[in-house]
């Protein structure tokens, strides 16, 4: 073998060129050899597995990757970019509104000093700045948002913390613009948008009012069995009411029509049994049988984790009576939030004014008087539940927070305990929904019980329902099969996730009746 004298390199370096016996020498790189790989076995098309979070779980590190707003392909984006500009552009208006209607010059300036600080909120959001401490405005949830920013979030910004967490940072400085006012500490810029919807949907309103306004009988002469099956059959098709009534959501059907309210808001029985093959997880047979075991063991708690005022919660109101009526239950509490939340969600005043409303009320000048007469006495029978303690209303300062379900029992550990001593739990809506999975990127097929964590496996975890319409990114629960629906879905119907068109009814059996534990 010649040796060649070396050369100088691309970057000034010497290289050798190595030329075989007998051959010229040559400059540059040798060619490359190709090789022909005809009779090997072709390349198979293989499913990558999701990646889990290397580290521990906490809510900066989901047990799967988070969602984040500068993720362009998830709703995520969406939301973070143009959605909650939208929304705070119409808190502002609505504010505004409320100024002009003013007269006192303490509560126009009052009132003046809350705009300013939603205008600078909506610097902060418009230009993604970074998440600061939430203002000590003496509510009970303060301590909770500030340490979860100081251990997880210190320099994140809108953008690029998980999109639950960054999305709920938003609502608790809507409520920041207020809580520190002197006059208008309890301020709803979403309460006229709540109300104004509700009374938009008379038709399914009277539908379902028309049907229950007098108690729940069996026809006569049924035997037990036949009298089991109709109160089955009248469950499924009252679950099913609870849960397509969630399709109301304010924060998402921004400017709807009143006939696509009614179309969404279709409650009979005809449109339920269409619909039923739209429920993607669905556990409604289970569910039936979980719930008759309750009533086997003379009655129980039923719990609602609430979502939206308005409609769906009429809808959840008219499920809770038929299953204090038919005995599945004794007791119902119902979880609202302490002030006002992702737009839509249940405060006591929304509670209130919609039992109120019901009774006393002239929203609906178009309703005949026999259909104003079945309101006001399904209204009268909710409002005796109330002063019966059969139904009670609660609104824990958790619900409020960052954080997701899987640090309830962490965090408000009174609020797991006292969740524990119910016979179920009712999370209704997607919000819930997400809190419950970490809202991270699961595959489809993710049993619902691995997906919400310490709620199903902690001790003393309640027994679950998740009754959601499919509007957001995170699905679980689907099924062996799971992964091939949700690429089935994506091909053949982009934006399915977030259409409304899809549900969930999933259940997990936690495990009840153990003892509590807290480290």
């Amino acid at each position: 073998m010649s040796h060649v004298p070396a050369t100088s390199g691309p970057n000034g370096s010497e290289s050798t060129i190595v030329a075989a016996r007998g051959s010229p020498p040559t400059t540059g790189a040798p060619p490359r050899v190709t090789l022909h790989l005809g009779h090997l076995p072709g390349k198979t098309n293989i499913s990558v597995p999701y990646p889990r979070s290397p580290s521990r779980v906490d809510p900066n590190n989901p047990p799967w990757p988070a969602f984040r707003g500068y993720h362009r392909y998830s709703f995520a984006h969406a939301t973070m970019g143009v959605r909650l500009p939208t929304i705070l552009g119409k808190a502002i208006d609505d504010a505004s509104r409320t100024l002009n209607e003013q007269s006192s010059e303490d509560l126009i300036v009052d009132l003046a000093n809350c705009l300013e600080r939603m205008d600078q909120l909506m610097v902060d959001l418009s230009g993604n700045a970074k998440l600061r401490p939430i203002i000590d405005d003496d509510e009970a949830d303060v301590a909770l948002w500030n340490k979860e920013i100081a251990k997880y979030f210190q320099g994140k910004d809108f953008m690029n913390a998980p999109w639950l967490f960054a999305e709920a940072y938003k609502y608790r400085r809507l409520h920041e613009c207020f809580s520190v006012s002197k006059y208008w500490k309890g301020y709803d810029v979403f309460y006229r948008q709540k109300c104004d919807t509700f009374s938009r949907s008379a038709e399914a309103v009277f539908e379902l009012s028309m049907r229950f306004a007098e108690p729940f009988k069996h026809a006569a002469n049924l035997s037990d069995a036949e009298r089991l099956e109709a109160d089955r059959l009248m469950f499924l098709e009252l679950t099913q009411v609870c849960l397509w009534g969630n399709s109301t959501d304010l924060s998402l059907l921004i400017n709807m029509t009143e006939e696509q309210i009614k179309s969404l808001q279709s409650t009979g029985g005809d449109h339920l049994a269409a619909t039923e093959k739209n429920i993607l997880g669905n556990h409604l047979n289970r569910l039936w049988e979980k719930v008759k075991s309750i009533r086997e063991k003379t009655g129980g708690r039923i719990d609602f984790v609430l979502d939206n005022a308005g409609f769906e919660l009429y809808c959840d109101c008219v499920y809770a009576d038929f299953l204090i009526q038919s005995g599945l239950a004794k007791e119902i509490r119902f979880h609202g939030k302490r002030y006002p939340w992702f737009v839509s969600d249940v405060t006591r005043k929304d509670w209130e004014w919609l039992l109120n409303t019901m009774v006393y009320g002239h929203l609906f000048p178009k309703a005949t008087e026999v259909e104003r007469e079945s309101l006001r006495r399904l209204g009268d029978r909710w409002k005796q539940y109330e002063r019966d303690g059969k139904w009670v209303y609660e609104q824990h300062p958790f619900w409020c927070t960052g954080y997701t379900f899987w640090e309830l029992h962490s965090e408000a550990p009174d609020l797991f305990l006292h969740l524990s001593h119910s016979d179920l739990v009712f999370f209704k809506g997607d919000l819930n929904h997400r809190k419950l999975t970490y809202d991270c990127h699961a595959p489809a097929s993710t049993p619902f019980d691995v997906a919400i964590g310490p709620m199903a496996s902690a001790a003393g975890a309640p027994r679950i329902c998740s009754l959601r319409t499919v509007k957001s990114d995170v699905v679980v629960g689907l099924g062996e099969e799971g992964d091939l629906i949700a690429k089935k879905l994506d091909d053949e119907e982009p934006g399915w996730k977030i259409s409304g068109k899809y549900a969930v009814v999933l259940l997990s059996e936690g495990r009840p009746g153990e003892k509590v534990r807290f480290a």
